[in-house]
């Protein structure tokens, strides 16, 4: 717990910005992170994506992925999708633990892409903005954004990829693209650039020879060229063309343009030229204005039903009234409030010009969208470039205000959580109307209306199967449908999974269905509607399970925190990891965990209280209490194990584990530092969370908690979760004192000291010092002793002399030495430094880190090497052999970045800035500070940012920079 980063007493915040990801369908499948292109693998694997792009933000069952790559699926099909999944995963966010862009999701994948994220969606939106373009008789802008739309291809679309959806899609591309060619080439006759697109005519007739649209242009275009022969040349080739394939004439649009350009007909010729804006291939008009966003998903073409209430809704938005529209849908997973939302807002949308912004803000999953990301998106959309967009969330909510202040702007906020989530991103103009979705009742917000979604009646359900199922079998078969709709719950996510397994086997019949929908217990299993979102469904679901299934179902919710692991689901279940592992896999294939990466498990957060009421319901309180209890053990030997890894010979591991009822025990064993922190990353945040609950029961394993809080002291060395250890150190702590467990006291006591100290809480960390140094005598612990005086003697000063400082220091390293521990003797040795350092004996500073320094490289301490290299940079700074202090500074960093231990840098670096100055190296001193500020920041460590600050001014101060020094020092 050496204290890095307080020599000259300086300490810093900032935020993370990842590349973007974007994916290339208009040709052969790419995506790309920023400039740098992803290999996304074999072509089947690449199909796998395309799926989920193509229905980006929309889930998308294994039963459909499995349809998608295979005309036939071999039998071992789904687990080959895992498989892909698991590896696009690790291609498209390769330093992830908690995947964010293709998550799991019930009983099916999402690939979580921004609106543009695809060419296809870019290409779509700028197809249907140039529309609007054109019907509001703006042909240079419509010219601009066809343009830009054409520009984006770069071969056969999905070229080269396997599998039936590729190519119904590549079919369904190839059509879109002839349609935007067509009006581009269109737009560029309106124009009066006939000449001009004569070249780019003849390519596209030769490609398309029985095109006939395509030859009409290239008709007029020659014609109003003054090449008239050319023109009825083009005719004559088209006829000969079409008789010779088809055996037909050509079509009377074409016939009657051929006798127009043979009778000089007026009305052919071109108009006045107008302006069109310069063509950059590839781009958008140069110089023009942002496009106004269009943002909202394609409607439903098979929309059904709820006439009245759309037409309710539409009124409710529509612009001109006293305050900005606010509407809210709210009801149950799968009852059709996201297609309702986005069907009214394509039918509101023309009111509203300057554009329609959409966000899916994933409130029912487990990472509900941040608002701060969101109105980033919002502002890029509306033209903001990102070098200007700020980075608090209440800047850029005012920011978004302000830039839609007097703007028709339609906002949709789809899947919102709670009114928390959705107040940043309302705007202030009247001008605007925001339209809101979510499965909770949005309190706490003024509302134009609030809608309760109910499910559809009976005759629209049987229209929406009829409308995906065919008209044929529904007429053939009236009463089996209505017995699918009603077995359904007139649900209509429900009743379109029905249809579309109907649409998808043409074989059966309506009863063959409704047959297997009779029975409750297949129900579910049958229509994989997803999240139904109330305990009875769920208990229909659960009913499902054979007895081991539904005991892991159970036992699973326990644990509070971001998921189990596998290694932690056989802990609970008390099985071997295989076997845990086999049974969370059946769980999830059927929807009830989702697994966000391989070997992590989550629930639904009403599925977990479920499944809690279950555990209470079915094994009881004293069943659940030993599971967790049992998963602290394993919690306990694993990070024991971390901490002799991370720090060899300390004794804290062999304390808990002395007195640990654990002959059977198992922890994860690590091969060394590096697998032990890739572990700590993966884990800490389920550990603490489990810890932590483990306080609020008053009949929970607290000595067990005591001693783990304990060995998860290591974290304040590696920088890793320290506020929430505090925190956690702080609460157990209260109950083993409210508990009379002064043993387990002492411990968590102990912890909570080094993580004040870490926060340079110094009044804190001295009254938590001296608590310890108590309980530790009380209790015969005197392990704990060296480290709680070292403690006192560092936050002695101001309040006490440097005799008394001195004489708490030399009673911690006497009783260390007693004890004859080498690890505990280096760590107290090298915290004696610090404190002949805060006495000004900068000699005797160095030799005691020196020789801390050669006992943690015997003892192959990495991380106590790393604090004793600080300290005596230190104390050489303090003998003024700055030379030499930088040179220790240099190598401390270089350890720190090996262990990915950024938290310590700024101290580090504020220390190598003193040094610098004080070597009359201003320059490189500000450089030094200006890299503590900047990590300071990014990490959100308040504590060294004022510290790193403080160096800046003084360097720029040394630099003659008097007016930015002294603001950085005020």
């Amino acid at each position: 717990m050496t204290e890095i980063g307080e020599p000259h007493g300086t300490s810093a915040p900032a935020a993370d910005g990842g590349e973007r990801l974007r994916l290339c369908l208009l040709g052969p499948v790419q995506a790309w992170c920023g400039e740098r292109e992803l290999e996304l693998g074999p072509p089947q694997q690449r199909a796998l994506l395309t799926a989920l792009a193509l229905r980006a933000r929309r889930i998308v069952s294994v039963d459909e992925l499995l349809d998608a790559l295979w005309e036939e699926p071999p039998a071992r099909a789904a687990a080959i999708v895992r498989t892909y999944v698991s590896r696009l995963r690790r291609v498209l966010e390769p330093d992830r633990v908690h995947p964010t862009v293709l998550v799991s999701s019930g009983s099916g994948y999402v690939l979580r892409l921004p609106a543009d994220g695809t060419d296809a969606e870019v290409f779509e939106n700028r197809v249907a903005a140039a529309g609007r373009a054109r019907a509001l008789g703006d042909t240079a802008g419509a010219l601009g954004l066809l343009r830009e739309a054409c520009g984006l291809w770069h071969g056969e679309p999905l070229a080269g990829l396997p599998g039936p959806l590729a190519q119904a899609h590549r079919a369904r591309l190839v059509e879109r693209r002839l349609n935007a060619v067509q009006a581009w080439l269109e737009t560029e006759l309106e124009a009066g650039r006939h000449a001009e697109v004569i070249g780019e005519l003849t390519i596209w007739v030769s490609q398309y020879p029985l095109l006939e649209p395509m030859r009409e242009l290239l008709m007029l275009a020659l014609y109003r060229s003054g090449r008239q022969a050319e023109a009825l040349g083009v005719y004559a080739d088209a006829r000969r063309t079409l008789l010779e394939q088809l055996g037909v004439d050509p079509g009377p649009r074409l016939r009657e343009l051929h006798l127009g350009v043979l009778s000089g007909d007026p009305k052919l010729a071109a108009p006045a030229a107008a302006p069109a804006p310069a063509f950059e291939p590839g781009g958008g008009p140069t110089g023009s204005a942002p496009l106004a966003p269009a943002q909202l998903p394609a409607d439903i073409a098979d929309w059904t039903g709820r006439d009245g209430l759309c037409a309710a809704l539409c009124a409710d938005l529509a612009p001109g009234g006293p305050a900005m529209p606010v509407v809210g849908v709210s009801g149950l997973g799968g009852v059709g409030k996201s297609a309702l939302a986005v069907h009214v807002a394509h039918a509101v949308g023309g009111q509203y010009p300057d554009g329609q912004l959409y966000v899916n803000l994933q409130g029912a999953g487990a990472f509900p969208a941040d608002p701060g990301e969101v109105l980033a998106g919002f502002l890029g959309a509306l033209g903001v470039a990102d070098a200007a967009i700020p980075q608090g969330t209440a800047e850029r909510a005012a920011m978004f205000r302000s830039r839609v202040a007097g703007l028709r702007v339609l906002i949709v906020l789809d899947d919102a959580r709670d009114s928390r989530q959705v107040g940043p991103l309302l705007p202030g103009s009247r001008s605007c109307a925001v339209l809101v979705t979510g499965r909770a009742w949005l309190s706490g917000m003024a509302m134009t209306r609030q809608v309760a979604l109910e499910p559809l009646t009976p005759d629209e359900s049987v229209r929406l199967l009829t409308a995906i199922a065919g008209e044929r079998r529904v007429t053939a078969e009236p009463a089996a449908a209505r017995r699918v709709a009603a077995a359904c719950g007139f649900l209509p996510l429900a009743v379109r999974t029905a249809a579309s397994r109907l649409a998808a086997r043409p074989a059966w019949q309506l009863s063959h269905m409704a047959d297997r929908l009779a029975s409750e217990r297949r129900r579910l299993a049958e229509l994989e509607a997803g999240e139904l979102a109330v305990a009875a469904s769920f208990r229909l679901s659960y009913d499902q399970l054979d007895a081991e299934t539904a005991r892991a179902f159970r036992l699973l919710s326990l644990a509070d925190g971001p998921g189990v692991s596998s290694a932690a689901a056989a802990v609970l279940l008390g099985l071997p990891e295989p076997e845990a592992e086999r049974l969370a896999e059946s769980l999830t294939d059927l929807g009830l965990l989702s697994c966000p990466y391989p070997g992590r498990y989550q629930y639904h957060d009403l599925l977990r209280l479920f499944a809690r009421e279950l555990v209470r319901e079915v094994d009881g309180d004293a069943a659940g209490r030993a599971a967790v209890e049992r998963l602290l053990r394993h919690y306990l030997v694993t990070v024991a194990g971390l901490y002799r890894v991370v720090r060899p010979g300390y004794p804290f591991p062999d304390l808990v584990a002395a007195e640990a009822d654990a002959p059977a025990l198992t922890g994860s064993a690590f091969g060394g530092p590096a697998e032990g922190l890739r572990w700590a990353r993966q884990e800490i945040a389920a550990v603490l969370a489990v810890a932590e609950q483990a306080t609020r029961d008053p009949d929970g394993p607290l000595a067990v908690v005591a001693d783990l809080t304990l060995v998860l002291i290591q974290l304040i060395d590696l920088g890793m979760a320290v506020p929430e250890l505090c925190d956690l150190a702080g609460r157990v702590a209260e109950a083993t004192a409210a508990a009379g467990l002064p043993k387990s006291e002492a411990r968590a006591r102990y912890t909570l000291m080094w993580a004040q100290r870490e926060f340079q809480r110094t009044l804190q960390a001295r009254s938590e010092a001296a608590r310890v140094v108590a309980l530790a005598r009380r209790t015969g612990q005197a392990t704990l002793l060296p480290g709680a005086l070292i403690v006192l003697a560092l936050t002695g000063l101001p309040h006490c002399t440097d005799e008394e400082v001195t004489a708490r220091c030399d009673e911690a390293v006497a009783l260390s030495a007693e004890l004859g521990d080498p690890s505990l003797q280096a760590f107290v040795e090298g915290m004696a430094a610090l404190v002949d350092l805060a006495v000004d004996r900068p000699e005797s500073a160095r030799r005691r880190a020196e020789r801390s320094l050669t006992a943690f490289t015997e003892l192959g301490d990495f991380v106590g090497q790393v604090h004793m290299l600080y300290a005596r940079a230190t104390a050489l700074h303090g003998m003024g052999r700055f030379e030499a202090a930088c040179e220790d500074y240099r190598e401390c960093l270089g350890a720190l970045r090996a262990l990915g231990a950024r938290d310590r840098m700024p101290g580090v670096l504020v220390g190598l800035a003193e040094s610098c100055r004080a070597a009359g190296r201003p320059a490189q001193a500000l450089e030094a500070a200006e890299q503590a500020l900047a990590i300071a920041r990014k990490l959100g460590l308040e504590h060294r940012r004022a510290n790193a600050l403080a160096a800046v001014g003084r360097a720029l101060l040394d630099l003659g920079e008097q007016d930015r020094g002294r603001a950085c020092l005020a």
